[in-house]
């Protein structure tokens, strides 16, 4: 008999063979696994198909602004919950998990920053809180920032991330629509230059306003970009069969609705040679404003 012959099948070790969640990642859209330290480092789009993964707020500010430049803004403003809502679970108790997903009291990381040495102010949406949706508190923290960007004479930065406004708090979610249009009507009149980011997903009521107000409207590769999610599009139509690239950045693109794609790991760059070319201009246009304007 030889040496090698299986004598029994579906023999078992008591070896566990499953991949730590805290050493490999795996891309959800190819199922490629890679070290988590080689993903950071290339910024965590997937070397297999190309796929820009789901970053956090603190990730998004590390990749793009200059180490130790940050300074955070806002940070204790957080959502109320004026209309008592509860649907499977009490729109309170929705906060406070995503708080302790998150690590943010509000659906978006804002502050002041340096970017290959521009000073600009920054906003990151997060859909680890309430998938990024935008409430009083997330259009509050936006104002405030609009505020500081035309007192300090700063461009300003928007990352979009998010599912569309929330539902929880009805027209005062709504609400942030015009307030946030509005503060951005004001930093145009102060000559300063506006770029919204698109990542995956931008959707619903951020779609509908200031993601799509920028002087510059940059998207990652394949993000979601539309009003209306897919899910939703496809129970109106009572249709499975959308295009493939239906609602992707690139198909965006084609149609006029934002002027560039840029690569995660080209964004720092990118926006860099972008705020230098655009920036002097703006700074000539008026001299600083170091009232605050009101929240309307």
């Amino acid at each position: 008999m030889s040496w090698f012959q299986r004598m029994k099948k579906g023999f078992k070790t008591s070896i566990r063979r499953d991949l730590s969640e805290s050493i490999w990642s795996k891309c959800p859209n190819c199922g490629h696994a890679s070290y988590k330290y080689a993903m950071k480092r290339s910024f965590w789009i997937c070397p297999d198909c190309g796929y820009h993964m789901h970053i956090s707020h603190k990730m998004y500010t590390e990749i793009l602004v200059d180490d130790g430049s940050f300074e955070e803004l806002d940070a204790d403003i957080t959502a109320a919950d004026p209309l008592r809502f509860k649907d499977d679970k009490r729109y309170v108790d929705r906060l406070k998990a995503s708080r302790k997903a998150s690590e943010l009291n509000e659906a978006i990381y804002t502050g002041t920053a340096l970017m290959g040495g521009h000073p600009i102010a920054l906003g990151v949406m997060d859909t680890g809180f309430i998938m990024g949706s935008l409430g009083g508190a997330t259009g509050e923290k936006i104002a405030r920032l609009i505020d500081r960007a035309i007192a300090d004479r700063r461009t300003l930065i928007l990352i979009c991330q998010s599912g569309g406004a929330r539902m929880q708090e009805s027209a005062y979610s709504l609400m942030q629509m015009a307030k946030v249009s509005a503060k951005l009507n004001q930093l145009s009149l102060a000559g300063l230059v506006y770029v919204a980011l698109l990542t995956d997903p931008t959707y619903g009521g951020v779609s509908a306003s200031f993601g799509m107000l920028g002087d510059l409207i940059i998207a990652e590769p394949g993000a979601r970009v539309g009003f209306a999610g897919q899910a939703v599009i496809k129970q109106f139509l009572a249709t499975d069969d959308l295009p493939q690239e239906f609602q992707k950045a690139e198909t965006v693109l084609e149609h006029g609705f934002i002027d560039c794609i840029v690569s995660r790991d080209e964004m720092a760059v990118t926006l860099t040679r972008l705020i230098a070319m655009l920036a002097p201009a703006a700074e000539l246009s008026a001299e600083p404003e170091h009232k605050p304007i009101l929240a309307v």
